[in-house]
């Protein structure tokens, strides 16, 4: 079981490392005259290149003057031989090159042809999404679930199981009967309890792994939490046409009102069911990214007083400046866990309200 538990450990620490390593080695440097500038740019999503930090320096990052010259070049001519076909793929190879030196090139994932319309790169004939940092730690925190709840079935039938088991199952025990079946009873809790242990644990791994050095968050990307919202607003409003009905679950939004009322009342309702979900999307990246402005704007101060007040000063404060880094830093962890608990807590409550809203 000690071997077991060396494994899976070792594991997950690998996954997280693996992570880090992939955005070290394709995110380019960041580079830029104002230190804010330059450290809050890594709470933006980056584009992953060939290259990334190990094979430019910080001319060849950010582009010499021939390169970009030859880059901007390379465009208008191709733009002139090839139409508007041609410019979306020699846009992106010129901002490749005028940004990132002529050598690197960003990593792009293929789309099938009925997926065409989420193309990110401008090519009609070959669709494909831009890839970036985020997209790696996402996969890392499905990789951490994966490992993660490996044992946990066996332990809860048996009782037998490691501390990652004990741990896990311990989690997921707590969110059944204190999340999920007071909201919605135990028969229909049980149906969606892994849709939910899995929005929860998915949060809670890129919120934690968001805290590391070399790190990104993916859930500081409104486009991120965005999608994680529209999940809860698909279930809500399928889930609600085919537990009451199509017409059933449209007509229940509306309250029993006059009918001169219902010219209001239809689009308040209407908006009040899209709320819900933005509210949801809103709260998860403005509490990640505000957090991540705070401590990369103390850390900030430290430049900024050494460029400002002289080196003395910068480093006289320096340790005050790290301290409060720290604090926040500290609390950010707990909001780590406490942001998936809300996003959980508030998802089971629309559901749950779209199912049985007499309740």
């Amino acid at each position: 079981m000690g071997n077991l538990l060396n494994l899976r450990a070792l594991a997950m620490i690998a996954v997280i490392v693996g992570a880090i390593a992939l955005n070290i080695k394709f995110v380019p440097h960041h580079d830029d005259p104002d230190v804010f500038q330059q450290l809050f740019a890594h709470v933006l999503p980056a584009q992953l290149m060939t290259g990334g930090h190990g094979d430019h320096g910080a001319d060849e990052a950010h582009g010499a003057d021939e390169a970009t010259d030859a880059a901007h070049g390379s465009v208008e001519q191709a733009a002139q031989d090839h139409g508007a076909d041609g410019h979306a793929a020699d846009s992106h190879t010129e901002a490749g090159a005028d940004s990132h030196g002529a050598g690197s090139r960003v990593l792009t994932a293929p789309l099938p042809g009925f997926l065409a319309g989420f193309d990110m790169t401008g090519d009609a004939d070959s669709p494909a999404l831009v890839l970036t940092n985020l997209q790696i730690f996402q996969i890392a925190a499905v990789l951490l679930i994966l490992i993660g709840f490996w044992g946990v079935p066996n332990y809860l039938r048996t009782g037998h199981g490691d501390v990652i088991s004990r741990f896990f199952a311990g989690f997921a025990t707590w969110l059944r009967d204190d999340v999920v079946n007071p909201a919605m009873g135990r028969e229909l809790g049980g149906k969606f309890l892994p849709f939910f242990l899995a929005i929860f644990f998915f949060i809670l791994f890129m919120n934690l792994m968001g805290l590391l050095p070399w790190s990104a968050t993916p859930t500081a990307s409104v486009f991120v939490t965005g999608a994680l919202a529209m999940m809860t607003l698909g279930i809500m409003i399928v889930g609600g046409m085919i537990a009451q009905g199509p017409l059933t679950f449209w007509k229940t939004l509306i309250p029993h009102v006059p009918a001169p009322l219902l010219i209001i009342m239809i689009p308040v309702e209407l908006m009040g069911l899209v709320v819900k979900p933005v509210a949801l999307m809103i709260r998860l990246f403005a509490t990640m990214m505000g957090g991540h402005l705070v401590v990369l704007s103390f850390l900030g101060l430290i430049f900024y007083m050494a460029q400002s007040m002289g080196t003395g000063v910068g480093i006289a404060t320096t340790p005050l400046w790290i301290g409060f880094a720290v604090f926040i830093m500290i609390i950010e962890a707990f909001v780590a866990l406490l942001q998936a608990y809300i996003f959980t807590q508030l998802s089971v409550l629309f559901i749950s309200g779209a199912l049985h809203p007499e309740h």
